[in-house]
């Protein structure tokens, strides 16, 4: 299973932001025992170095830190028909969110990850928070 991680999840898990940080966490652990091939966008890359430069304070640190997310999150290419598609299309209002479901589109994802889904309610790319996948991920394998 293909799986685009948003940044949000990323930064819940990374910050321990309350309440969310037990449920990012747990898509942190399926991720790292490989349970599914997990992804994040690359510009999600950058601003997951921002957002965790703003805490550490510390240039090196951070690099570190997002060395492992790359050890565990493949980095998935946004291409330029990617930007231009979410122009026009009204999958969402968030510019932003409607480049990251064409870029799920076109790379194949089957799903998207984020504590965001309102934006993504149009989504042609089947979209749950942290919690209702790990909640789907829990029942499938207890299936097989």
């Amino acid at each position: 299973m293909k799986v685009l991680v948003d940044t949000c999840v990323i930064i819940d898990a990374l910050q321990s932001r309350q309440p969310f940080a037990p449920d990012a966490e747990q898509i942190f652990l399926l991720a790292a025992n490989q349970k599914f091939d997990a992804f994040i966008s690359a510009k999600s890359s950058t601003d997951i170095f921002y957002l965790t430069r703003k805490v550490t304070h510390n240039n090196e640190m951070t690099r570190e830190i997002l060395n492992r997310i790359f050890q565990i999150f493949e980095l998935l290419d946004t291409a330029g028909i990617d930007c231009k598609s979410a122009l026009v299309t009204e999958i969402s209002s968030d510019y932003e969110d409607a480049v990251m479901i064409e870029t799920a589109k076109r790379t194949g994802m089957d799903c998207i990850i984020t504590r965001n889904e309102h934006d993504y309610s149009k989504s042609y790319v089947p979209v749950y928070s942290p919690e209702e996948f790990f909640k789907k991920f829990q029942n499938t394998t207890e299936e097989s």
